[in-house]
């Protein structure tokens, strides 16, 4: 196992260089020696040393274990800087999970109470997926995103909550930061045409009274729509869309 993470590791970083370097010089795989340790003496029923053993590799990787976690061959934990896994946590071969990732429970049952991630499942910076759910196989999961419902395999998921923006994940790329939709400022936009479209509609409507009116006010109104026109336009543009 610990050869086809080192594999995995120069498969997908192309910052890894040596062997040597991999071995001492990745928290990730370190975590993970101290997790398979942790979790054999937990599988055994072994009190106190398992939990002290996640306790001292989260102080050395900053990555935190915990010693009843599932974890496939093959993961890589990339840099791995405030990653958690929690204890009914099940994460599938070849996942691929970024800094700050959380895969953590939303209360205090008891029971499965952490996500199970497919094989093949890439979780991006800082995105947080909580509670007894199902990831499926080549998932993605863009950065910062919070996952809170079941999710099917071959998709692509980002925001808050997480929505499924994409089907059938064929790209060979592992995770397209850039190409990961804004559903948010998406809907946003869509929105702006729709009243767009509807203030022309009204001022085709309006009577000959109240175009007269309109226009003498006409030059402020312009200005003060065309100002905060521009202002949506470039929040969109801003959003990526």
């Amino acid at each position: 196992m610990l050869l086809t993470d080192l594999r995995t590791i120069f498969e997908r970083d192309p910052a890894a260089r040596n062997w040597l370097e991999v071995l001492f010089c990745y928290p990730g795989l370190q975590a993970l020696l101290c997790h398979r340790t942790a979790h054999w003496l937990y599988k055994m029923g072994v009190p106190f040393i398992p939990r002290f053993i996640s306790h001292i590799s989260r102080f050395l990787t900053g990555i935190e274990i915990h010693p009843g976690a599932l974890i496939g061959q093959g993961v890589f934990i990339d840099h791995g800087m405030g990653v958690v896994i929690g204890e009914t946590a099940i994460v599938g071969d070849y996942a691929l999970i970024y800094q700050g990732v959380t895969l953590g429970g939303t209360g205090k049952e008891s029971g499965k109470r952490h996500p199970t991630l497919g094989s093949h499942v890439v979780v991006g910076a800082g995105a947080k997926v909580l509670g007894n759910i199902q990831i499926g196989d080549r998932v993605r999961i863009g950065a910062g995103s919070v996952v809170l419902r079941d999710v099917p395999s071959n998709t692509t998921v980002v925001g808050i909550p997480g929505r499924v923006t994409r089907q059938n994940n064929l790209s060979s790329n592992v995770l397209d930061h850039d190409k990961v939709r804004d559903v948010e400022a998406e809907v946003i936009r869509a929105l702006f045409e729709r009243v767009k479209a509807l203030e022309k509609q009204f001022e085709q409507m309006e009577s000959p009274a109240m175009s007269l009116t309109k226009v003498a006010n006409g030059h402020t109104d312009k200005a003060k729509s065309s100002n905060s026109d521009g202002m949506i336009e470039d929040f969109l543009d801003g959003a990526g869309i």
